[in-house]
């Protein structure tokens, strides 16, 4: 079946991107890895020993950075409904965040420890009717919070892409409510058309 032109256009200039170029040279497994190595160079969000949870994680361009900075005596646990090729020092659970039975294997792995950092780069699959993958990706963003309330630590941080547009502002405000700081960051590798961008909430106020 021959390409759309969108899908023609979207190849062509994933093939001259810098990032990805960078990532297959220097081993990562997405350009996203980029966003979170300048997201760490700011704000140091990794610690060595920490425990980090990535959600939506594949195919683990976060892990591999968030594994680079915790070090052998840190743990990270990275969840996703796809299937990923395995990382060194990176424990994969694979299912549905937002089940019961996944939170159950991701605080088992944790020996029912919280975790310092929760790390979270996905997004829902695009229709490309744009007020229906706001509500979509708005809602993921939600369940993630949700989820991270469950297994952060006191004084944690959470790290999510988001899209701007309905229902960022009130989320925004949730996160503002939960979390002493909240920042925002649009880091270089994020294609500038885009309209997502990053919120860091730090020290959770639980």
């Amino acid at each position: 079946m021959p390409k759309s032109a969108s899908s023609h256009k979207w190849l062509q200039e994933h093939a001259s991107d810098k990032f990805v170029k960078q990532a297959k040279q220097a081993g990562w497994r997405s350009r996203a890895s980029y966003k979170l190595l300048e997201i760490q160079q700011k704000y140091k969000i990794f610690k060595p020993n920490y425990n980090v949870v990535d959600l939506g994680a594949a195919p683990g361009g976060w892990s591999q950075v968030a594994s680079k900075f915790i070090g052998a005596k840190g743990k990270v646990i990275s969840s996703d409904i796809l299937a990923m090729d395995p990382i060194c020092g990176v424990e994969f659970i694979r299912g549905d965040f937002t089940e019961d039975e996944v939170i159950t294997d991701i605080l088992n792995s944790l020996n029912n420890n919280k975790v310092d950092l929760v790390i979270s780069d996905m997004a829902p699959n695009m229709s490309g009717i744009k007020d229906l993958d706001q509500l979509k990706a708005m809602h993921l963003v939600e369940l993630a919070l949700d989820f991270t309330t469950q297994v952060l630590k006191p004084n944690g941080c959470f790290l999510i892409k988001v899209f701007q547009g309905c229902g960022y502002r009130e989320f925004l405000l949730q996160l503002k409510q939960l979390f002493k700081k909240v920042i925002t960051s649009k880091p270089e590798a994020s294609r500038s058309r885009s309209n997502e961008i990053y919120l860091l909430a730090q020290t959770y106020l639980k």
